[in-house]
């Protein structure tokens, strides 16, 4: 009686990596489509720490704020607010381009040119913008105990400013009013730093 053959047939050899090969396939398809443009993306920018770049999708995001894009920056309503964030006394950069689509030449009536944190709202028709819109379209998630991945927990406290006085509930309430300084502060109750009561504004602003 023959003992069976230890070397595996050639043609079992090809099925398994065929098989090996499929599946791999599947996974790497399965990857882009999740990450495929047009789909929202599984990770916002602003889940996690800072910093928070400006979302790679403007449109997307500027339509989950309720805001429409336009083809030219509207002059009906057309103001300046500027806006810090300070997290434990230190400085997180407002990306620029939040809003600005440039390869579609496209802009939200809500938007940043530059790093300088101001926050253009230039809308063709006046409404109402808020500061929960400008920060849904940058990515970065706010609540009254939360501001993107980091929670007002652990003795930490989220609070708010405008002009230099605290406001209280929900910042993302707060309406977007010409040269207003707004600050959101998370920080610890043994914090020292001041807080931003002011803007120093640019000529043309």
């Amino acid at each position: 009686m023959s003992r069976p053959s230890g070397n595996v047939p050639a043609t079992l050899r090809l099925a398994g990596a065929v098989a090996a090969l499929l599946a791999v396939t599947a996974l790497t398809a399965q990857g882009a489509t999740a990450a495929a443009p047009g789909r929202p993306d599984p990770h916002p920018v602003g889940e996690g720490a800072p910093p928070w770049p400006a979302p790679a999708d403007p449109a997307a995001a500027a339509k989950s704020a309720g805001l429409e894009m336009l083809s030219a920056e509207g002059m009906v309503q057309h103001t300046h607010t500027h806006l810090d964030v300070l997290v434990d006394g230190r400085p997180v950069t407002v990306p620029a381009s939040i809003g600005i689509d440039a390869p579609h030449r496209l802009i939200s009536p809500l938007h940043t040119h530059d790093t300088s944190g101001v926050i253009h709202v230039e809308s063709p028709k006046r409404a109402d913008f808020t500061l929960g819109q400008f920060m849904t379209e940058w990515g970065v998630p706010l609540s009254a105990d939360r501001i993107g991945g980091l929670h007002a927990v652990g003795g930490r406290h989220l609070k708010a400013y405008v002009n230099g006085r605290a406001v209280a509930g929900n910042p993302a309430a707060i309406v977007l009013r010409e040269r207003d300084e707004i600050a959101l502060v998370l920080t610890r109750d043994t914090d020292t730093h001041p807080v931003p009561a002011s803007y120093a504004w640019p000529n043309g602003l």
